[in-house]
């Protein structure tokens, strides 16, 4: 079910060191209608200095461009402003990024002030508990430039031991052009700086523990930009990626990207180097003009 939307105007991009904050003392109500309200900040200036930064953790060049993926930095405030407030239905705290698609409509300059509007949308049900979606877009000028969906997993009691081994078996050998890199040690704390995501899982293994990981673990969208970095230079203005992300990168890793072509654009598997256990699968589809 689906309450009543509304939009509500922000001032500015709410901090998110508070929000997490607030997110981890909410409570939420459980079951219920799914409160579809708008957040939305408008003309926002891009921040060119961490711009720059973003450019160099994630592997793009340094330009007046914004990587796609950099927008979902200017959105992630919005999400977890929603998530933190007590009509959504399920705490921050346990809650999984599974999925993420993202379309781009045409590049965006540094120089063009965006606006951008987050919304909660599809609570629905999964073998091993609840998904529902963040849906995120962004205008430039009223045009639509830009739009994400991040699909996040509410584990239940039953279910979850039999995912997370569906996800470490799975391993797709698709073959075609292979690319290698090493993500380091310092990858959560550094992606961490630049995002404002500091989500303890991600910074130090002693940290991560506490949380039952062994080490400290990659982001899911620095994985994501990674992996599109490699394509910079070949695509079109307009194009969506969607990827499931599948293992968690415990750091320092060695990965493999293979990427296929197909007849809409790429297939995606990236993969780990030594054990070859799946990490992020998915496809970038050109988008006609």
């Amino acid at each position: 079910m689906t309450g009543h939307a509304r939009d509500e105007a922000l001032a500015d991009v709410p901090a998110l060191g508070p929000l997490f904050g607030k997110a981890l003392l909410s409570r939420h109500r459980a079951g219920g209608e799914l409160v579809t309200d708008r957040l939305t900040v408008a003309d926002q200036p891009v921040d060119t200095d961490r711009l720059r930064r973003y450019q160099q953790v994630c592997g793009f060049r340094v330009s007046d461009l914004l990587p796609p993926t950099y927008l979902h930095l200017m959105a992630f405030p919005l999400s977890i402003a929603r998530m933190a407030r007590p009509d959504f239905p399920f705490p921050l705290l346990g809650l999984v990024h599974v999925e993420n698609t993202l379309r781009q409509y045409r590049p965006v300059s540094s120089a063009e002030p965006v606006s951008v509007s987050v919304w909660a949308a599809n609570l629905r049900p999964h073998p091993a508990g609840q998904q529902l979606d963040l849906v995120s877009e962004v205008t430039v000028a009223g045009e639509l430039v830009w739009t994400e969906t991040s699909t996040y997993l509410r584990r239940g009691r039953t279910g979850e031991r039999a995912a997370g081994e569906r996800a470490a078996k799975q391993r797709s050998d698709p073959g075609g052009p292979v690319i290698r890199w090493p993500v380091p040690a310092d990858t959560g704390r550094r992606y961490a700086a630049v995002s404002g995501d500091r989500n303890p899982i991600h910074l130090h293994k002693l940290t991560a523990r506490a949380f039952g990981f062994r080490a400290a673990i990659a982001h899911g969208l620095w994985l994501k930009a990674r992996t599109l970095a490699a394509f910079e230079g070949r695509l079109p203005a307009a194009f969506t990626i969607e990827v499931a992300f599948k293992t968690p990168v415990l750091l320092p890793a060695q990965v493999e990207l293979v990427a296929p072509a197909t007849a809409g654009g790429w297939q995606l598997d990236v993969h780990d180097l030594r054990t070859g256990k799946p990490h992020l699968t998915g496809r970038i589809a050109v988008t006609a003009d």
